[in-house]
């Protein structure tokens, strides 16, 4: 996505980004760093009063009672700070870390279908949780680590340049080496950590493509192969992950040789001085120590630097999914519903499409002219070849892709004008694979309508017939029944999700083949709860079974996106042959199940 604010450098552009998160928390970090400030203002005072220390020890007479107290008060209330704001520090971390996943994890929810249908799963699952994990550390500790490290080196080096300039000149000598080497490697840690994330998410992608179809995988005999991709990717991740860790070490250890060279070379020369009676010892080991803390400083500086450059990565690639385009009007259903309105009468088209066209992408059209009209309290089959466009026309009913020509209209209304969360407020859906989520019998039932009475939800159970599997189920509504529903049966998930539908007492009810998974005599039962269901409302039920197809009022038959006909059971098999070659070989036929023959209605 290109626009003008991109005219920025990269870098720039993501630090700004950065610095949004840190926004809402500027008070409580800016006590952080005055805590950090004074901890290292306190730290700093030390090595002067050691000084003291020395000079009372070696002046005969002189109490050293006096600055012994003051180099202990002031060792405690540097460690006292320092906890302090460390805690607080952690403390906001926490908050914008949460603040970040709320927000991808909203975003992500109302993402529309054509932006999910392009990403992997696994690689924003990652987003939310390792980049955010990243930008914790980024917003806070790298931030106010950097900010009074420099500071504090600042300070030291003034101080030390108060001792003796001679001294602090050959230190600036020796550690002008390490400004140089971190400008040159900071970028490729940065560079390098970015690919290491984007790994993350692909090995995140492969696990998730390989657990959702894990019965298929071990049937097939295909763990090796699955397990192939994850070791790329992890491997992928592992050899950047050396990469930055590389960088990092180069600076650590550029700046620790440094240290002890600027070590030597402050002994050598102020040793040589202190002989020629120049420099004090008192004030050769105060100038030592303040050596010594500058490891803290610069430390701080480097890590809070390589934080930053991780943080930087993870604000890219969160900023990719923010940047995404998102359903605007699907902000979930209100409390109370809206008013729906009056039907003039069964004959009244409640789903009308008009001159309806569609297509994923360029040169790949589903859906082309497609008209016709579903009345209110009436059952609609629709049937065809695979591929036809049936399961798209559920898709653009329920608004998760809008149509690239023509009109679709609920009640007289085009989709459009209505908002995606009251038009899905008035819409049961269940699909063709019903869907179960892990928890408990009554959540899934309750998902679409929490608040519904406990005789709503018996009289679900009862149309749906649940009762026989409830009374297996060793804590009845309240039982677990695993991650995607794997310990029920196929025909038991497709009836949890249509009473999960007919609870909603939707206007229109979508059935993508709910008969497929069910034996004779449930399908039978399902029969007649869609029938019961097609008096109080519209049902539209993508059909391939013979018994379906006969029980529908009108039947739509799709063919490569086109309406090719439309009429009863009797009249599609009398005057229309691809429906006839559908009833003689692709529907599965009642007679096999004990029910009437392929054929035209008695």
């Amino acid at each position: 996505m290109q626009n003008t604010t991109r005219a920025q450098p990269p870098a720039q552009g993501s630090f700004r980004r950065l610095l949004a998160y840190v926004r809402p928390h500027r008070r409580t970090l800016m006590l952080g760093v005055l805590l950090g400030l004074l901890a290292n203002a306190s730290a700093l005072a030390q090595p002067l009063v050691a000084r003291e220390v020395l000079e009372a020890l070696a002046a005969e007479g002189r109490s050293t009672l006096e600055p012994v107290l003051a180099l202990s008060g002031l060792v405690v209330v540097s460690g006292v700070l320092a906890g302090i704001q460390l805690w607080m520090l952690d403390r906001v971390a926490e908050r914008i870390a949460l603040g970040a996943r709320l927000g991808l994890a909203g975003r992500m929810l109302r993402l529309r279908m054509s932006v999910l249908d392009q990403r992997p799963l696994g690689d924003l699952l990652s987003r939310v949780t390792s980049d955010t994990t990243l930008l914790r550390a980024a917003t806070t500790t790298g931030l106010v680590e950097s900010f009074n490290g420099t500071l504090a080196l600042i300070g030291t080096v003034v101080l030390m340049g108060v001792l003796d300039w001679l001294l602090l000149l050959v230190t600036l000598g020796v550690l002008g080496v390490i400004a140089v080497g971190v400008v040159v490697v900071l970028p490729r840690i940065g560079r390098a950590l970015e690919a290491a994330q984007a790994a993350v998410g692909i090995i995140g992608s492969a696990l998730e493509r390989a657990l959702g179809a894990i019965r298929t995988v071990k049937a097939s005999g295909a763990e090796e192969r699955e397990l192939a991709v994850v070791r790329a990717a992890a491997t992928k991740a592992y050899d950047e992950g050396v990469a930055a860790a590389r960088y990092t070490a180069v600076v650590g250890m550029a700046s620790g040789f440094a240290l002890q060279v600027t070590f030597l070379a402050v002994l050598g020369v102020g040793g040589a001085r202190v002989a020629s009676g120049s420099l004090d010892v008192a004030t050769l080991i105060a100038f030592l120590l303040y050596l010594f803390f500058l490891i803290g400083p610069i430390t701080s500086m480097t890590m809070g630097a390589t934080q930053l450059q991780a943080g930087l990565a993870a604000v890219s690639r969160i900023d990719e999914i923010r940047e995404l385009e998102i359903e605007q009007d699907a902000q979930g259903v209100p409390a109370a519903a809206p008013p729906r309105p009056r039907r003039a009468g069964r004959t009244t088209p409640i789903v009308a499409f008009d001159r309806v066209s569609f297509a994923y992408g360029p040169g790949k059209d589903v859906l082309s002219d497609v008209s016709f009209s579903v009345t209110a309290a009436s059952q609609t089959a629709i049937v065809g070849p695979s591929g036809a466009g049936k399961t798209t026309l559920f898709a653009l009913l329920e608004r998760f892709y809008d149509p690239s020509g023509g009109t679709i209209a609920l009640s007289g209304t085009p989709l459009e004008q209505i908002p995606r969360s009251v038009l899905r407020a008035r819409i049961g859906y269940v699909e063709q694979d019903a869907p179960v989520l892990a928890g408990t019998l009554r959540e899934n039932l309750l998902y679409a309508v929490p608040d519904a009475r406990d005789d709503a939800l018996a009289a679900v159970i009862e149309e749906a017939r649940l009762g026989e599997m409830l009374a297996r189920l060793p804590a009845g509504l309240d039982t677990e029944i695993g991650d995607r529903g794997r310990t029920l049966s196929g025909g038991e998930r497709q009836r949890i999700a249509i009473a999960r539908a007919l609870l909603r007492r939707p206007e229109v009810l979508l059935l993508d083949e709910p008969t497929a998974q069910l034996d004779a005599t449930n399908e039978h039962a399902l029969r007649e709860t869609i029938e019961r269901a097609s008096q109080r409302c519209a049902v539209i039920v993508i059909a391939h079974r013979l018994s379906t197809v006969v029980a529908a009022r009108q039947i739509v038959v799709l063919e490569r996106g086109r309406v090719r006909a439309v009429g009863s059971h009797a009249e599609l098999f009398e005057g229309d042959a691809l429906y006839r070659e559908l009833a003689a070989t692709q529907f599965i036929s009642a007679t096999q199940d004990g029910g009437e023959a392929v054929g035209p209605e008695p």
